[in-house]
């Protein structure tokens, strides 16, 4: 007698479907006018509109990934390293929510899984080059106890940690047999607490791995970098913009996997001079079946199945409907513009009407052009939309064949464009060209930039007044780190109660 687990359900349904710190905000000064520019971007002199002032992540958005939190990608980041700058760094989150005292089992990536990052350097909406994590557990618990680990665990092969993670990293590209980065590499473990744990910050130190090549790799858990106000899914703000200012996912952590590479090595054809811009998503997959046998021991059945996508924030969970994000969830960039369905939302967006029901503020003329290209060509003006600009489709390589191009959902980043002295938090909308919807870096508020994006400020270049504030959470939280990862060290105490004095 054997009992399957449910994975096999969110695969089937989805194909089966129809076609800082607290409390602190931050001011901008008005910035660059924008100016019609046709030379490339790594030498053009134009910005985006200056905005005197001023969603996201994919937390839970779809009916089911979200019964699945370890698959469940909350958020993709791709942007050039701060402090190596020919580099670029790419992070993707999972498991969304985690409350830190959750234990005894904790947050673990799933062992049945395959994490993917993918990068398509061509335009043609497939990955050149997929870089997958897989994981493995070690649990010495067995019948002796259900703790986590039974003493202060010092490093990451300290006896007192009874589980912990290792993993391996592929580069896969097509045509060519996938070759390992790094194998057996150490996760590092959920924060239990400074009793557990009492520098938590050489674990993480211990748990940054170098590849080949010049780049380095990163899993284990962090502080969720995101930041925003979730009241908007109560009438965008309470209706009166009264349910702003909290950040909801203050306090809770992520699983994180993060990959820092050389451009050239992310670039078409080798060569990030020729070939700046990428395209970057984030993939989960699994099984179609988890089978435990009488022996109490499991067995994977079934072709691998996508189940969980992201690449830039607020598409899947706010742009997407309903009835269609399963069906996003398990799709590939490259039959998105054959979904009619999903370029219609695209085109002709919710968010906008809502917010003229609701606050009476006339939303933009439609087919929204000018959204296509944030979300589905990259801003290039080969793409022939109404931003006149050229800021980070793949139109803009050099050895692109244009007729190859297909507009397709991905978080968009030119290489060329070196990181920010004094980064925007509103990115290329207050005048910083290194930051959302150029890739997106961890400081970005993409939800104050998405929200402005909505109402038309990419081709006006003028904030909608009485939306200026956004969620006036502009800010993570924590702050970030200055190096690799750059994430912040994951929380430890209750979200529902007050931090310690100091």
């Amino acid at each position: 007698m054997t009992r399957t687990n449910g994975h096999a359900s969110t695969a089937a349904a989805a194909t089966a479907l129809p076609g800082p710190r607290p409390g602190r905000r931050r001011r901008t000064t008005p910035a660059v006018a924008l100016l019609g520019a046709g030379a490339f971007l790594a030498t053009a002199t134009l910005a985006f509109p200056g905005l005197d002032r001023a969603g996201a992540s994919s937390h839970r958005e779809a009916p089911l990934i979200a019964t699945s939190p370890q698959l469940d990608n909350t958020d993709v980041y791709a942007f050039v390293s701060p402090d190596r700058t020919d580099t670029v760094t790419l992070v993707a989150n999972f498991v969304p929510f985690q409350e830190p005292n959750g234990g005894p089992n904790f947050y673990p990536f799933a062992a049945d899984a395959r994490y993917n990052l993918n990068v398509d350097a061509d335009g043609d909406g497939k990955p050149d080059v997929t870089y997958r994590f897989t994981f493995k557990n070690q649990d010495k618990r067995g019948t002796s106890t259900f703790l986590y680990n039974n003493g202060p665990v010092t490093s990451l092969d300290d006896e007192n940690l009874l589980f912990r993670q290792t993993y391996t990293v592929e580069e896969i590209r097509p045509g060519k047999s996938s070759r390992v980065l790094v194998d057996n590499a150490v996760a590092a473990p959920s924060n239990v607490g400074k009793a557990s744990m009492p520098n938590y910050q050489a674990l993480r130190d211990a748990a940054l791995t170098d590849v080949p090549g010049g780049g380095r790799v990163f899993a284990g858990q962090t502080e969720d970098p995101f930041f925003l106000d979730l009241r908007v899914f109560d009438l965008l703000y309470g209706g009166d913009l009264s349910e702003v200012g909290q950040d909801t996912v203050a306090g809770y952590n992520v699983n994180t996997i993060a990959l820092q590479l050389p451009k050239n090595t992310l670039a078409l054809n080798g060569d990030a001079a020729r070939n700046p811009v990428i395209g970057v998503w984030s993939t989960t997959e699994r099984r179609g079946f988890d089978i435990v046998t009488e022996d109490g021991k499991n067995r994977d059945w079934g072709k691998y199945i996508q189940v969980s996508r992201l690449g830039n924030p607020l598409v899947n969970e706010v742009v997407v409907p309903a009835a269609l994000k399963d069906r996003f969830n398990a799709l590939t960039p490259d039959q998105d513009a054959k979904v009619p369905q999903l370029v219609d939302r695209v085109k002709n967006p919710e968010v906008p009407q809502l917010i003229e029901k609701i606050y009476g503020l006339k939303a933009p003329a439609t087919p929204r052009d000018d959204l296509v290209e944030i979300f589905l060509t990259g801003i290039a003006n080969a793409a022939g939309g109404p931003i006149k600009a050229d800021l980070n489709s793949q139109l803009l390589n050099k050895d692109v064949d244009p007729k190859k191009f297909v507009p397709a959902e991905e978080l968009r980043l030119n290489m060329s464009v070196p990181p920010a002295a004094k980064p925007n938090r509103l990115g290329v909308l207050g005048g910083d060209l290194a930051g959302f919807p150029n890739g997106r870096r961890l400081s970005d508020d993409v939800v104050d930039i998405e929200l402005q994006a909505l109402e038309g400020a990419a081709v006006t270049g003028k904030l909608v007044p009485a939306l200026a504030k956004g969620d006036m959470v502009d800010v993570n939280n924590k702050n970030f780190g200055a190096a690799f990862p750059y994430v912040g060290l994951p929380e430890y105490w209750a979200v529902n109660r007050a931090l310690p004095k100091g």
